[in-house]
């Protein structure tokens, strides 16, 4: 039995926990919300809140519901670390983000330092989870293929499909667009087909009149370029513009309308790899459809970034508690979360395991599955 005068203090105790533990469980969403690739910004957002407001309706997480607090790194490392910083500052325990791997891998350093569980939905280079598996950090995660398990898929089928072409790889000089041309180099000249050309080209760069000469001279047919929407439409406009055509293959990055909309009709029949398209999965239906009667289309990153709110969710829910490391922890176990992109595992790492891809081709505006 309590004492009397233990009984205030008891009870203003149990208040208090209960008061802590009613909080809504807050996760930043973190992504290049401006900028010239606000468009994944964009589908982060629409994404995390779809799910946040389903998991919502049906009482939220341990019966708390979930908040999200919306941060814009515009793809920019110095910002991302920003970004970080304040994240922490304000004791958010989890994060949706970021986008661009320039900016998750140091962004991801301020995260395990303070102990955050951030679970990225499209940075793919293997250097966010292999860096943090180094060095002892398990709070660092993604939902999202890596680059060389995307370079393993498309480069043996380009040596495949283009044998006898002249095939160019160029990048962007940043550490998503240079690692996926990497990867795809690789493995591409490991199954017999080597490139007669590699170059980086500047980010934000406009002007490319210098690389299309010299592409043209070189008689390329092909080019693998890992870099964004932006600078890709517009070496294709120019290129058309001098009568040039060239086969233009790319990553998952343009696998959003803001493509179309630089390229116009000079990116007809661009291909690009991208997740087995998860619009299609049954698990994505409702959540497609409810998104898409809100006037958005769920594509690119989008569902991505939704299957991260539902795995952080049921990583929760398992614990028994909102402890970062100990989510972090149940996730990695191997055992399947469901989300609205499939079941999902996680191997020790924090990399999803079994990924699997599509190849896509742009025409007339949209994009589809091609059979391979």
């Amino acid at each position: 039995m309590i004492k009397r005068k233990h009984l205030a203090a008891f009870i203003g105790a149990l208040m208090c926990g209960t008061a802590a533990w009613a909080d809504d469980v807050t996760i930043a969403v973190a992504g290049p919300l401006t900028g010239p690739l606000a468009a994944i910004g964009d589908q982060f957002r629409q994404g995390a809140q779809a799910a946040a407001d389903a998991i919502n309706a049906k009482g939220g997480v341990l019966g708390r519901q979930i908040k999200l607090q919306f941060e814009d790194d515009q793809c920019d490392p110095k910002q991302a670390v920003s970004v970080a910083n304040r994240i922490s500052a304000a004791s958010i325990k989890f994060v949706d983000g970021h986008a661009c791997s320039g900016s998750s891998i140091p962004a991801s350093e301020v995260y395990a330092e303070n102990g955050v569980l951030m679970m990225s939905p499209a940075s793919s280079n293997p250097v966010l989870t292999d860096a943090a598996a180094e060095k002892g950090w398990p709070t660092i995660m993604r939902l999202y293929t890596r680059d060389d398990a995307q370079g393993a898929f498309i480069g043996p089928w380009m040596a495949k499909q283009y044998a006898g072409k002249n095939v160019a790889i160029l990048h962007d000089k940043t550490a998503y667009g240079q690692g996926v041309a990497d990867a795809v180099k690789a493995s591409m000249n490991g199954a017999g087909l080597n490139e007669v050309m590699y170059e980086g080209i500047n980010a934000g760069e406009k002007d490319f009149s210098a690389l299309v000469s010299k592409l043209k001279e070189a008689k390329v047919d092909v080019i693998y370029f890992g870099g964004y929407h932006p600078e890709a439409g517009l070496i294709l406009r120019q290129s058309a513009d001098t009568g040039y055509k060239f086969q233009l293959i790319m990553p998952d990055s343009i696998a959003s309308p803001e493509f179309w909309q630089v390229a116009g009709p000079a990116g007809e029949g661009t291909l690009f790899a991208f997740p087995s398209d998860p619009q299609s999965k049954p698990e994505a239906k409702e959540a497609v459809e409810k998104i898409k009667a809100g006037g958005f289309k769920p594509e690119g990153f989008t569902l991505f970034s939704y299957a991260v709110i539902q795995a952080f969710a049921q990583g929760i829910e398992k614990a028994g508690t909102d402890d970062p490391a100990k989510v972090a922890e149940v996730l990695k176990n191997g055992e399947a979360v469901s989300t609205v992109v499939g079941d999902v595992a996680f191997d020790e790492k924090g990399d999803l395991k079994n990924a699997k891809y599509d190849i896509n081709r742009w025409s007339n505006g949209a994009y589809a599955p091609i059979q391979q």
